[in-house]
């Protein structure tokens, strides 16, 4: 909350209707990662990286909570009980 309130003021002067729109939708997906825990940035660089060349149906694996799970390293069994 405390950098929507510091962005309140910059955000007045997006510069259009436009910019705004895309300042809210970037807000939304920073956002999301962190409650994903995913690092926003690495995040974006590897989605940017990679959403010209992946087919309309997989998309869905780009969105930050897909995102994360095929690169978090699996836990042995012992080690999730602890």
């Amino acid at each position: 909350m405390r950098g929507i309130a510091l962005g309140r003021r910059n955000w007045t002067f997006a510069g259009s209707l436009r910019g705004a729109d895309r300042t809210a939708v970037m807000s939304t997906m920073i956002m999301t990662c962190r409650l994903n825990d995913v690092d926003p940035k690495a995040w974006l660089a590897d989605v940017l990286a990679r959403i010209a060349n992946l087919p309309t149906s997989r998309l869905h694996e780009l969105l930050p909570w897909e995102w994360k799970r095929p690169r978090e390293p699996e836990k042995p069994a012992d080690q999730q009980a602890a």
